[in-house]
């Protein structure tokens, strides 16, 4: 007999489909589609294990790495799963949450899935993650409910009074109770609904710098001035104050507006409008090398406004959010303005993916993007708490549709929404020479909540900072207890808002 452990395949769905039914008979219907399976494999290889008895599927274990400070220690199977999209999974995240395990009955004399339990801690120390937390089911529990609350049927089992074989597994595993989940898992009648949420302490970890230990966020907002610059050093000087005076007030982000390096359009004003935003993209990879370096020395994350960028031939509008540890993302405006496609020429981007940051999944989107709801509504669904909004408005109008849509947006996606713009006039670069704006940060509309749904806002058309908290815990608390609660009570038997990724399915640990 030849035993072996290996990273799980999705050549091997099949194999997994049927020792799964085996291992569950009476949740057939609950098996994990293979839509699902690859997701999981593509986002986080390592934590798909599996183990095979002479090249034959015996057991699998399936896994996230989650920032749990999102979530805590009351938390549902679905809303750790993300509603089976796994969009919870963080790379920055520091505990690894274990979602499913199961072992084909032929061969559950031969102790796999203690080996499993052992590959996930040996992952968990190699990742440098702080614990393991699992959702564990007590199927034994159906057999005592009429005579035992959940929280005394832990305590005998613990005492070896009574025997659970999950329950039972865990706690010989070093895993520890932490509490009674209710409604955990609605289909789950053997446990009655209730799990039990156990963990295991990693005691290697070490603490990962700029690592989300609360749920309160500092956003800073820069409501950048147009100006010209004798050369680009001026503007990077520029740039830099606010970088380290945002660092100074130790903001977890900085933002700046779109295109808030147009003023060095002004060498190219003998150019036509398309020719000089060409000539200004040049210097975008500069500019963007330049910011990632000053987001790592600022320990501080950059959200760059928007650049022009261009690629085969074709002009884009791009964001890129640089991170304090050097990763860099990039959001290609989606949506052009009738403007920007007559002066420019520009073209859409095509990608629309929440971005994973050392605190929390965020959303990027470039002005005109934030007057389409079904953009931030895919983004939510992805599991965005936090949407950055650069934008350039040349008029008062133009400005209230951004800030208008913007509040919208917070309110219906149970997020926060940070706005900034350019303000001030530009005379001598073509299609540049007026601006208004006022930065805000605009929350959902409840109790939790300032009562006019606005955090904070920046005195309009005036160079200023704008420094603004905000706490992700409030919108977990509205998304199950508010007043209103509109990302749960969608029709989603009549309508739906999705992306050519959006991939679900389910079951548990």
């Amino acid at each position: 007999m030849q035993i072996d452990i290996r990273p799980l395949k999705i050549e091997d769905y099949e194999e997994l489909k049927e020792t799964m039914q085996k291992a569950y008979p009476a949740m057939s219907e609950n098996i994990w589609s293979k839509t699902s399976i690859k997701k999981l494999i593509k986002i986080f290889p390592a934590g798909q294990i599996c183990i095979t008895v002479d090249d034959k599927i015996a057991a699998v274990c399936l896994s996230l790495i989650v920032q749990y400070e999102l979530y805590g220690d009351d938390h549902t199977y679905k809303e750790i799963t993300g509603n089976y999209t796994f969009n919870t999974h963080s790379d920055t995240g520091t505990v690894l949450y274990g979602i499913e395990i199961f072992v084909d009955p032929e061969f559950r004399e031969l102790r796999l899935a203690r080996r499993l339990y052992d590959a996930r801690k040996e992952l968990c120390e190699n990742l440098n993650l702080k614990s393991i937390i699992i959702g564990g089911r007590i199927p034994n529990y159906h057999l005592h409910s009429h005579e035992l609350s959940p929280r005394k049927y832990i305590q005998q089992v613990r005492k070896k009074e009574l025997y659970d074989p999950v329950l039972s597994f865990q706690l010989a595993n070093n895993f520890l109770p932490v509490r009674v989940l209710k409604n955990y898992l609605p289909e789950d009648l053997h446990s009655a609904e209730n799990a039990v949420l156990l963990q295991w302490n990693n005691i290697y970890y070490s603490k990962k710098p700029n690592t989300m230990q609360d749920s309160v966020i500092r956003l800073g907002l820069v409501q950048w001035q147009m100006r010209h610059f004798k050369d680009i050093d001026a503007f990077y000087e520029q740039v830099e104050f606010f970088i380290n005076v945002m660092a100074d007030y130790k903001s977890d982000f900085i933002m700046f507006p779109e295109f808030f390096n147009t003023p060095l359009l002004a060498p190219f004003n003998d150019l036509n409008e398309r020719d000089s935003m060409f000539k200004l993209a040049e210097l975008t990879e500069e500019i963007k090398n330049k910011l990632s370096q000053l987001a790592i020395g600022y320990n501080i994350n950059i959200i760059g406004g928007s650049m022009p960028l261009v690629e085969n031939d074709e002009l884009y509008n791009v964001s890129y959010l640089l991170h304090r540890d050097g990763k860099i993302d990039e959001h290609r405006k989606v949506h052009i303005t009738p403007n920007e496609k007559k002066f420019y020429g520009m073209k859409g981007g095509d990608q629309i993916k929440v971005i994973d940051t050392d605190c929390g999944k965020v959303g990027l989107v470039i002005c005109y993007d934030v007057e389409f709801p079904e953009l931030p509504r895919i983004l939510a669904d992805q599991g965005m708490k936090i949407l950055f909004v650069p934008y350039l408005t040349d008029t008062q109008n133009a400005y209230m549709r951004v800030r208008n849509c913007a509040s919208a947006r917070a309110i219906e996606n149970e997020c926060y929404v940070a706005i900034a713009g350019c303000v001030g006039n530009l005379p001598g670069v073509n299609n540049m020479d007026i601006q208004y704006g006022q930065a805000a940060v605009f929350t959902p509309s409840d109790f939790a909540f300032p009562s006019n749904a606005i955090k904070g806002e920046a005195t309009p058309n005036t160079e200023m900072t704008l420094i603004v908290d905000v706490d992700l815990n409030l919108l977990k608390e509205l998304h199950h207890y508010g007043a209103v609660r509109t990302m749960s009570d969608r029709r989603k038997d009549l309508y739906d808002t999705i992306s050519y990724n959006t991939e679900t399915d389910s079951d548990t640990e």
